[in-house]
Order: C-alpha cells, then structure tokens, then sequence
C-alpha cells in the first residue's frame, strides 16, 4: 500500500479539529490534532494520538495531564498556528479550567488526567479519563480531504 493512498483515504474521513493544550512547569504548550475519539462512557475515557517527533509527546508524558480544545469555526487561525502554519505573533488566550490551559471561546473543552498509553506504529496513544468537560453550542471547524471545511445545508 502506498503512503500517500494511506493519508488520502484518511483524509475522506471527516473530522472536528482540536489543540491539545498542557502546562509543564510554567509553559503552556498546544498542538492541533484530529486523531482524537470517544474510547468509552463508564468510566469516561477519550483517546488522542500524538506522532513520536511532536514535541507534545513529552509533555504529555511529563504532565500526565491534558486537555481537549474542540474548536469553533471562527478558530481556524488558532488551529493553523498550532499546527506550525502561521507564524503569528498574536498572544493566545488561554484560560485555566480543571487546573489546565484551555483555549478561550472553543466549541468544547475536555480536560484528563493520564489514563493509560500504548504505543502504536508511529504514534503513541493517550488515553485520558475524563475530568471535566465544557460546552460552548457553535458551529464546529471541519476539516476533511486535506482542507478546512464548512457545513452548508
């Protein structure tokens, strides 16, 4: 199987965006990602999938902690810089929630505390149970074939 038929079949399957945000010592640190499901409901456990050259990798594992910023559809610079796209020297504003950095006005927030880990391929799986959850009803930001993408009716 070809790399790139990987990554566009991946890509047809429509997704939210997200920053995965998480304080070290004084640093708050945020990273976009899509790679992000409901694992189960009792107890409450979300998953995200982090690449093994992101810096978020140790963070996460330093914190043992983490939050899930589902973002609004207003939010796509957000999603840009913390994805490395935009080089933009607009300060973030974030807010503390549950002990976590969450960022301002996004569609959902989701904070965890580590649950469990596993390696897989490239990746590293976190399983985080559920320790707060916050809702802000708005339209989402998609993303789907490689583009940011609006829901039209």
């Amino acid at each position: 199987m070809e790399d790139q038929l990987f990554r566009t079949i991946m890509g047809s399957f429509a997704t939210g965006v997200t920053v995965i945000t998480t304080q070290v010592d004084d640093e708050i640190h945020g990273m976009t990602a899509n790679a992000f499901m409901s694992v189960s409901l009792q107890p409450k456990l979300v998953a995200i999938s982090i690449g093994e050259k992101a810096k978020m990798l140790g963070y996460i594992n330093s914190s043992k902690k983490f939050a899930i910023n589902i973002l609004a559809a207003n939010q796509k610079d957000l999603s840009k810089q913390f994805a490395g796209q935009l080089n933009s020297d607009e300060v973030v504003a974030f807010e503390t929630y549950q002990g976590q950095p969450i960022i301002k006005n996004s569609l959902a927030v989701i904070s965890c505390e580590l649950f469990n880990q596993l390696d897989a391929g490239d990746h590293t799986v976190f399983i985080g149970r559920v320790t707060g959850l916050k809702h802000e009803p708005q339209e989402p930001l998609l993303f789907f074939g490689g583009k940011y993408q609006e829901i039209k009716e």
